[in-house]
This record gives structure tokens, C-alpha cells and sequence, in this order.
């Protein structure tokens, strides 16, 4: 493996707390450093090979695998979720939305004539 030097300037307050990090993982404040951005650039090239592949992908195909997706295929026994992943009645979901309520409120509203006032 080739090394090379790079000087990198860092904030005090960011240099301390890599100080404090790298003690309390056992490890060399450059080794630190390296890892850190290792997992950094690993991450932008993952997020990137997602982008990628999302503009790859073919949306109606997507759906037409999920539609058909557990037909003909009746849950075994042990396939259930465990009791404390069920949701509960009324709970809102993380965004605020009781999902549960409003999944399809869209098409049905689409699908349902408007009536004309008189």
C-alpha cells in the first residue's frame, strides 16, 4: 500500500474531540482519521450507486414483480410478525399520518364521479 502525507487543517474544538474519540477507541488519532474517511467515501459511492440504479430501473416492471408478489404463496406457520412489531390501533406513523386510514384514499377519491351542483 502506497501512504502519502497530507497536511490537514483542522478546527481546534474538531481536532480535541478526534483526540477524545480516537483514546477512547484504542486506536491512533490517524488511523481514526483514515477510518473515518473511508466510511465517508464509502458511503457517497453507495449513495451514488443507488442514484444510479434507481435511474436504471424500470418503474412499471417494479410493480408488476410486486403486485404478483406472495400470490400462490400462503404464509407458513412461524411467518408471523412478532407481537411487539404488530401496529397498534390508532397509532400515527413517524410522519404524523395514520397510514393505515388513509392508504387508498387517493384512488378512491379519483374513482368516485363528480356531481354537479344545481
Amino acid at each position: 500500500m502506497r501512504r502519502s502525507n497530507f497536511a490537514l487543517r483542522l478546527q481546534p474544538s474538531l481536532l480535541d474531540e478526534l483526540r477524545k474519540a480516537a483514546e477512547a477507541e484504542g486506536v491512533a488519532l490517524n488511523q481514526l482519521i483514515n477510518i473515518a474517511v473511508a466510511e465517508k467515501v464509502s458511503a457517497l459511492r453507495t449513495e451514488n450507486y443507488f442514484r444510479e440504479r434507481g435511474r436504471r430501473a424500470d418503474r412499471a416492471e417494479t410493480l408488476r414483480i410486486l403486485e404478483r408478489a406472495g400470490k400462490g404463496n400462503p404464509p407458513l406457520r412461524g411467518d408471523d410478525l412478532p407481537a411487539e412489531w404488530q401496529k397498534k390501533p390508532g397509532r400515527k406513523a413517524a410522519n404524523g399520518r395514520d397510514s393505515v386510514s388513509r392508504r387508498g384514499q387517493k384512488k378512491k377519491a379519483a374513482a368516485k364521479p363528480q356531481r354537479l351542483q344545481s
